[in-house]
C-alpha cells in the first residue's frame, strides 16, 4: 500500500481540539521544542535500522533547531523501547521512529504480558517508509529460482532448515512452507548475522532477512536473492520478483516505518513533528538514502494513515502466530 502526499491533520477538525486545550497547555506548546529531543531506537547501535533512525532524528533535529539524542533500547523483539516510549511523558521529547507493524500491532499475541497497552498508550504521527524482507539462498548452491529451491526443499523433506531471528522472518518462512506444503525446519538464531552466515556456510537451506542487513553479502556474491516477501516488486530492488509472480500468494508482507509519541501528547505538538517528518520524508536525499542503506523506500501517510495500517495488520497478526507457532514470550 502506497499512500499519497502526508495528510497531517485535517485543520477543520484540529482547531476546535486545539481550542479545547487550558491555556496552560496551549502555552506550554507555542514555543515547542525549547530543549533536547529524545529518540528511542529499538535496535543496536550501529546496525542497519539503528542507522535508519538517526537519519530520520538527524534531519528532525535541524527542522527542530534543537538536539535530537537517539537513544538505543534494545531487547524483547523491540517491546523494551515500546514500553519506554509508552510510559514516557507526553510532552514531544519523546518520540519513536521504528518499523512499527512487527512490533505494535502484533505485541498481544507476542507477548504473555505487556506494560503498556499497544492499542491506547502510543499516538501515531506519520508513515515514513517501507521495507520488505527478502528470500535468500547461499550464493554457492546453484539454486537459483524459488521453483528450483522448492524442488529442493521437497527432495530434503524435514532434514532441509532454514533460519530465523526476526518475527517477520519466521512469518514469511512459515506462509512460503505452507504455500507449498514443505517440512523445512526452523533454526533460531538471537543474531540475523548469525544465521546468514550459517546459510552462507550451507548449514541452512534459506533464510528471510532485510535487504539492509544483507547488502554487502549481496554484493560479494555470499548470498543470492530470489523473491520478495511483498506482492508487488520494489521500486529499489527492480530486478527482484515479488512473491506472488513466484507463486506465493499467501505472502505479501513488509516491515513499515512510522513515529509515534507518548498517548496524551498535545495535538498541536504531534501537528509539528508530523509537519517536520512530511518536510524531508519524500525528498531526493531521503529517497537516494533508504534506497542506497537498507533498499527502503517513501511510505508516506498520515497519524490516520498509521492507525488503519495497525488495525488491518492486528487483524492479521494472531493468524501470522498461529501459523508460524510462535509461542508467546
Amino acid at each position: 500500500m502506497v499512500y499519497s502526499r502526508r495528510r497531517v491533520l485535517q485543520s477543520a477538525l484540529a482547531l476546535p481540539v486545539v481550542a479545547s486545550l487550558p491555556r496552560a497547555s496551549l502555552g506550554q506548546t507555542a514555543d515547542y521544542p525549547n530543549r533536547e529531543i529524545h529518540s528511542i531506537c529499538m535496535f543496536p547501535a550501529g546496525t542497519g535500522a539503528d542507522i535508519i533512525v538517526r537519519y530520520y532524528s538527524r534531519k528532525l533535529e535541524a527542522l527542530a533547531g534543537k538536539p535530537v539524542i537517539v537513544e538505543n533500547k534494545i531487547g524483547a523483539a523491540g517491546n523494551i523501547a515500546t514500553e519506554y516510549v509508552a510510559r514516557s511523558k507526553p510532552d514531544g521529547y519523546t518520540i519513536f521512529i521504528a518499523p512499527a507493524s512487527s512490533i505494535i500491532p502484533p505485541a498481544r499475541f507476542l507477548f504473555k504480558q505487556l506494560g503498556y497497552d499497544p492499542d491506547k498508550d502510543l499516538t501515531s504521527v506519520a508513515l515514513l517508509a517501507t521495507v520488505p524482507f527478502i528470500l535468500f539462498v547461499a550464493g554457492n548452491t546453484p539454486i537459483k529460482s524459488v521453483p528450483e529451491l522448492v524442488d529442493y526443499l521437497r527432495q530434503k523433506g524435514d532434514k532441509a532448515s532454514y533460519g530465523s531471528s526476526t518475527t517477520v522472518g519466521e512469518v514469511c518462512a512459515e506462509l512460503f512452507k505452507q504455500q507449498f506444503g514443505l517440512n523445512t525446519t526452523e533454526v533460531k538464531y538471537r543474531s540475523g548475522l548469525d544465521g546468514l552466515n550459517e546459510l552462507i556456510k550451507n548449514q541452512l537451506d534459506f533464510y528471510f532477512a532485510d535487504p539492509g542487513t544483507t547488502k554487502g553479502m549481496v554484493a560479494d556474491g555470499r548470498l543470492r536473492p530470489l523473491m520478495l516477501s511483498t506482492a508487488r516488486r520494489s521500486s529499489v530492488l527492480p530486478d527482484l520478483p515479488s512473491a506472488r509472480e513466484c507463486g506465493v500468494n499467501n505472502l505479501d508482507l513488509d516491515s513499515w516505518w512510522s513515529a509515534h509519541v507518548p498517548a496524551g501528547t498535545p495535538v498541536p505538538v504531534v501537528q509539528k513533528l508530523a509537519g517536520w517528518l512530511d518536510a524531508f520524508a519524500a525528498s531526493d536525499e531521503t529517497k537516494k538514502f533508504l534506497a542506497d542503506t537498507t533498499g527502503a523506500e517513501p511510505l508516506l501517510g498520515s497519524a490516520k494513515d498509521v492507525d488503519d495500517l495497525m488495525a488491518k495488520d492486528r487483524a492479521k497478526w494472531a493468524e501470522y502466530v498461529r501459523i508460524a507457532k510462535i509461542e508467546p514470550q
